[in-house]
């Protein structure tokens, strides 16, 4: 944006609200597991593990957006405080899939309970045929975004919270 000439404006700019929005969102989950120990990057390696067990640490660091060094270190304190487990030894390459223990379990629900208000809290004023459009709208800006490549987090890991 240039000072000479127009620049962009804010209150309209997708971008912007898109970037205002997540940050708004990312501030409220905070304040919500903060106080279960958690941080946002903790509780998605979490729902991840949940959703797909056996999930190797380069697959946890894409789906959380943070560095497979972040994800590492998160690791090893989770495994440290028993809330997932991993084989001591790579069975194949460098790869030591992580589970859930029961712990584990556990923490995830009540953050997933906590998560859960914030989200709905962010959606109180829209019906159920805003929120599908919403999820439509939102799913279309990451594929044209991505191109061809479907993959998740496919520009890369952020490293916005290392655990």
């Amino acid at each position: 944006m240039s000072q000479d000439g127009p620049g962009v404006d804010l209150p309209t700019s997708i971008g912007y609200l898109l970037k205002e929005t997540a940050t708004a969102l990312r501030t409220a989950m905070e304040a919500v597991l903060r106080p279960l120990g958690m941080t946002v990057t903790h509780y998605s390696c979490l729902e991840l593990l949940a959703q797909r067990p056996g999930s190797s640490n380069s697959e946890l660091a894409r789906g959380t957006f943070v560095t497979r060094q972040s994800m590492n270190v998160l690791l090893q304190t989770l495994e440290r405080d028993g809330v997932v487990t991993r084989p001591s030894e790579a069975r194949s390459g460098r790869v030591m899939p992580a589970q859930l223990t029961e712990r584990g379990r556990r923490d995830l629900a009540a953050a997933t309970a906590a998560v859960r208000g914030v989200e709905d809290r962010m959606l109180s004023d829209l019906d159920e045929d805003d929120r599908a459009a919403a999820r439509r709208l939102l799913q279309s800006m990451v594929r044209s975004l991505r191109g061809a490549d479907p993959t998740p987090a496919a520009s890369g890991p952020q490293d916005d919270d290392a655990g």
